[in-house]
Order: structure tokens, then C-alpha cells, then sequence
């Protein structure tokens, strides 16, 4: 005969306290059978064991669980199926101004503004439809409801749980947003002033010119009609004049290169190298015939650049190795190119001309600086600093080794592909 022991002592047999807790947690009294022998018992009292460390772990996990939940940096909203809110943590009592008792008596519709509710119910039943962990409102802004009738632009991660219970994750991106927004006001600013430079540097560049070609000009007819009257001290200063306007327009030239760099770009696009490098060569076809030398290309590879911009870094680089040869030796001139790593390229410019001390590798790169006198060698210091500021706009590295008489070689480092946030070059 069975029976049904519901107490705590039952004469021969004695149900201990923790049955009687299990058996209350289940909700059912244990069958019984009071002819059982031992081994009956025992069993008995290991499934009551196990029951009772099965309870125990999970309420160990609860507490983790409610332990990371109070502390997650986010606000975090469990609901139901219909969307009645059934736990809040502290920092969303923070975020929205409601009391742990009083979000109970919520739904998710009284945390959204007013214009956003017609849609959401659609939107959650959408969710438990297809339940997964997401992003809530993907490329949308999206802002939620304080108690005091503020709103504040959120993010939000959904979870669903076990039941069809949903855990949100909301993040306050207050901060972030009106960071966004100065960052926004300051790039426009820029955009204004690049703007503005660019127009007066090209107006100043015109009206600087403009004299300048009057002076050389008049100096030129001056020296003409003026050949046999001019003592040779008069001709010596003439000619000085007339170099001196020279190298300003040269300077005022290169000044508005160099200043056009990021405000007269234009947008990237996939070019092998030898299609820049040839315009180069095209435009230096004179100095390089006069010069005697020779130029040598090999495997140069394709990569994404502004062509205009990388034509003037090889005329650049190529017209300083032809200028800086060394006195009754022909200039030699290879350009290589190949892989750095995965994501880069590296292109070499190397020339055998006299070469400097490497103490100046920085400096060459400097706007205005130049390692030798006018007399010398013409120029404006220029050139090496224009190179620099294009192949930094490309993301990328120019530097040099050389040793006095031993030539130099120059080491350009590139991205294969540009990041799209470089795609905004102002077409000229």
C-alpha cells in the first residue's frame, strides 16, 4: 500500500526538512511507500540530494546574474511578450527617472515618445517572430521618453530570453551626440576656411605674378635697348633684378602647389603607377635630355591615388635627382615598386647623384629648407615638403637614406586601398 507523507515525522519514517522544501518548491506531495527497504530510501534521498544542489546553482546563478545586471553601464529593461516591463536595474532608474516599483507598472510604449508608439507594437511583434540578438532601429535615430516628458537619443540592443521574455540594453548616447555635433560645426568651419585660403591663395597668387612678370619683363627690354649704355656694373645688377623676380614667381608657384594639396585634390581611384610616372617624365623630357640621363621603371604596382598629385611626387623626386647629380657623371634614375604587406606598397626612387649627410633626412622634408645655396643649385625648398603632404594625404610615408657622394634613395609606403573617409577630395 502507498501512502503519502506530507509532514516532517511520519513514526518509522522520517522525511527531513529538505524534502519537505523540495517537495514545497515542486508543489506536489512525494508518494510514499511505506514498505520500502533501504536501498529505496537511499535512493530516494540522492534524487532529493541532487534536486537540492540543482536548486542551489541555480539560485547561484540568478545572483550572477542579477549581480551583472545591476552593474552593466547600460540601462537594461526585461519584458514580457506583450511588453509589459517586469525588471529594471539601477541605471536605467537613472536614465529614465522611474522607480524599480514603478517600472513594473510600465510597458516599453509609456519609454517611447509619442510619435514612435504607432509603429513599435509592429515592430516587437516582428521581433518575436524571428527572435535573435540585434540592434533595436538600425540607421534610424532613435530616442526614448523620461518620467518628466524629456527624451534622450538612445541605442539599443535586444536579447530574447527563455519564455519570450526580452532583455533591452539602452545606452544614453547623449554625450556622443552633441559631441557629433561640434565635431560636425568644426569640419564645416574648416570647410569654410580651406575654402576661403584656397580663394585668396590663388588670388594672391595672380595679383603677385602679375608684377612680377612686369618686372622681368621691363627688366628684360631694359637690358636689350640699354646694352651699350649700361656699364658692366649695371648689367650685373639687371640681371640680378631679373633672377630675383624669377625665383618669386618660381616660390609664389610652388607655395600655391603645396597649399592645393587637400584643397584642390581630387578623389582616388585604381591606377598602376607607370600612368603618373610616364606624365612625369613627359614634363622633365628637356631636363632629362640636357642632363644626359637615363631613367629605368620596373615592376610598379597598381594602387589606388589621386594620378594628378603622385604625377607631381615622380617629377618632383625624379627633377631633384637629375638637379643633384654629381659634377661629369650622367644621372641614373630606377624607380621600383612591390609589396610591403598584405595591405601596402612601397615604391623606391634611387639615384647616384652627391648624396647627402643623414642628419638631414627630417629636414629635406621641411617647407623652405634647402641643403645647399642658390648659387649652387636652383629652387625654392619646396618640392621634397609638396611630396610629404600629398603622400600623408594618401596615408601613407616618404623617407630618405643617402650618404654624402653615394646618392639617395627615397622610400614611399602606401595603402593598397583607401579608406572611404579619404574619398572626399574637392574635384578641381
Amino acid at each position: 500500500m502507498t501512502r503519502v507523507l506530507t509532514g516532517c515525522d511520519t513514526g518509522k519514517w522520517r522525511i527531513y526538512p529538505v524534502i519537505e522544501k523540495a517537495l514545497s518548491l515542486r508543489g506536489a506531495p512525494l508518494p510514499f511507500d511505506m514498505g520500502a527497504d533501504d536501498s529505496e530510501v537511499g535512493n530516494l534521498r540522492e534524487k532529493v540530494a541532487a534536486l537540492e544542489k540543482q536548486l542551489h546553482e541555480q539560485r547561484q546563478a540568478n545572483e550572477r546574474f542579477q549581480l551583472i545586471v545591476e552593474s552593466a553601464p547600460n540601462g537594461i529593461l526585461v519584458a514580457d511578450r506583450a511588453g509589459s516591463i517586469i525588471h529594471a536595474n539601477r541605471m536605467a532608474e537613472e536614465q529614465f527617472g522611474y522607480s524599480a516599483e514603478e517600472f513594473v507598472t510600465l510597458s516599453i510604449e509609456d519609454l517611447i515618445p509619442m510619435r514612435f508608439r504607432g509603429s513599435h507594437e509592429q515592430h516587437r511583434e516582428g521581433f518575436h517572430a524571428a527572435p535573435e540578438m540585434r540592434q533595436m532601429g538600425s540607421g534610424r535615430d532613435l530616442y526614448a521618453l523620461r518620467k518628466d516628458g524629456s527624451e534622450f537619443p538612445v541605442e539599443i540592443g535586444l536579447t530574447p530570453l527563455p519564455g519570450g521574455d526580452v532583455l533591452s540594453s539602452i545606452a544614453d548616447i547623449t554625450g556622443r551626440k552633441k559631441a557629433e555635433s561640434v565635431l560636425k560645426s568644426y569640419a564645416e568651419e574648416l570647410e569654410r576656411s580651406n575654402s576661403e585660403l584656397d580663394s585668396f591663395a590663388s588670388i594672391a597668387s595672380h595679383d603677385l605674378r602679375e608684377p612680377l612678370r612686369k618686372i622681368r619683363t621691363i627688366g628684360e627690354r631694359l637690358a636689350k635697348i640699354s646694352e651699350n649704355d649700361l656699364s658692366e656694373k649695371g648689367k650685373d645688377y639687371l640681371a640680378r633684378m631679373i633672377n630675383a623676380s624669377d625665383r618669386m614667381h618660381q616660390l609664389i608657384v610652388d607655395l600655391l602647389s603645396f597649399s592645393q594639396v587637400s584643397t584642390r585634390s581630387r578623389p582616388f581611384e585604381p591606377v598602376n603607377l607607370d600612368a603618373p610616372l610616364k606624365d612625369a617624365l613627359s614634363a622633365l623630357e628637356i631636363a632629362i635630355e640636357e642632363a644626359n640621363a637615363s631613367i629605368i621603371s620596373r615592376d610598379l604596382p597598381s594602387v589606388e591615388v589621386d594620378i594628378s598629385q603622385f604625377r607631381q611626387v615622380f617629377q618632383n623626386l625624379i627633377g631633384n635627382a637629375v638637379k643633384f647629380a654629381k659634377p661629369d657623371t650622367p644621372p641614373v634614375v630606377e624607380i621600383s615598386g612591390g609589396d610591403h604587406s598584405d595591405t601596402h606598397i612601397e615604391i623606391h626612387v634611387r639615384d647616384n647623384g652627391i648624396g647627402f649627410d643623414e642628419k638631414f633626412a627630417e629636414r629635406i622634408f621641411t617647407l623652405f629648407q634647402r641643403l645647399h645655396g642658390r648659387n649652387a643649385y636652383e629652387g625654392t625648398g619646396v618640392g621634397l615638403a609638396i611630396c610629404k603632404k600629398i603622400v600623408e594625404r594618401h596615408g601613407g610615408t616618404i623617407e630618405v637614406s643617402s650618404s654624402p657622394g653615394e646618392g639617395s634613395v627615397f622610400r614611399i609606403i602606401l595603402p593598397r586601398e583607401q579608406p572611404p573617409s579619404r574619398f572626399d577630395g574637392t574635384t578641381e
